[in-house]
C-alpha cells in the first residue's frame, strides 16, 4: 500500500508541474519584429543566401544573417532605449560585392513596457511611427503593422529589386 502511495504521489507532482509551466505562454517571450523578403518584381516570398545584415551603432558583435545562410526572413531586434534601430543590408552576390550598393534600414518608433502574463512575464512592445531607406538594391520596405509585439508574425516586407530568370536587364 505504501508503494502505491509513493506512485501516486510521484504521479501527482508530476502532473502538478506540468500543470505550472510556461506552456501557456503564446508567441515570443520578447517583442521582436520579423521581415520577410519579397521580389519587387513577383511580389512573393524569396530567400536570400548573399545577404549579410548588421546593426548600425550596435555595441559589440550584431551580425544578425550572413551570407552564405539562406532564408527568407529574420528578427531584427529594436532597442527598446533609444527611439531608432539601424540595419545594414551588405549584398555579397558576385559583381554586387560593393560597399556602396550597401542599404541601410532605419526604424523609428516608441517602446512601451508590457506585462503580458504570468507565464510570458514583462517586455516591450514597439509602436513604428516612420521607416527610412535607402534604396540601392533594395526596391522599398512595408510595415504589415505597425504595433510590433511578441506575436510571432511577419510584420515587415523588405522588398528587393530582382530578375526573373532570363531577363537580361
Amino acid at each position: 500500500m505504501g508503494n502505491i502511495i509513493k506512485i501516486f504521489a510521484t504521479i501527482l507532482a508530476g502532473s502538478t508541474a506540468w500543470a505550472c509551466s510556461t506552456d501557456g505562454c503564446t508567441g515570443l517571450r520578447s517583442a521582436i519584429p520579423k521581415a520577410e523578403f519579397y521580389s519587387s518584381t513577383t511580389a512573393k516570398v524569396i530567400s536570400l543566401d548573399s545577404l549579410q545584415i548588421a546593426g548600425v551603432g550596435a555595441p559589440g558583435d550584431s551580425i544578425l544573417m550572413t551570407a552564405g545562410t539562406s532564408a527568407s526572413s529574420v528578427y531584427l531586434p529594436f532597442r527598446s532605449q533609444q527611439d531608432a534601430t539601424s540595419w545594414c543590408l551588405s549584398y555579397k552576390w558576385r559583381d554586387t560585392d560593393d560597399p556602396r550598393l550597401n542599404d541601410t534600414v532605419t526604424f523609428h518608433y516608441s517602446s512601451q513596457p508590457y506585462f503580458a502574463s504570468a507565464e510570458c512575464g514583462a517586455m516591450y512592445r514597439y509602436t513604428v511611427h516612420k521607416v527610412d531607406y535607402t534604396t540601392h538594391l533594395l526596391d522599398s520596405v512595408v510595415m504589415v503593422d505597425s504595433l510590433i509585439t511578441n506575436i510571432d508574425v511577419s510584420q515587415i516586407r523588405i522588398y528587393f529589386r530582382t530578375q526573373e530568370e532570363g531577363d537580361t536587364e
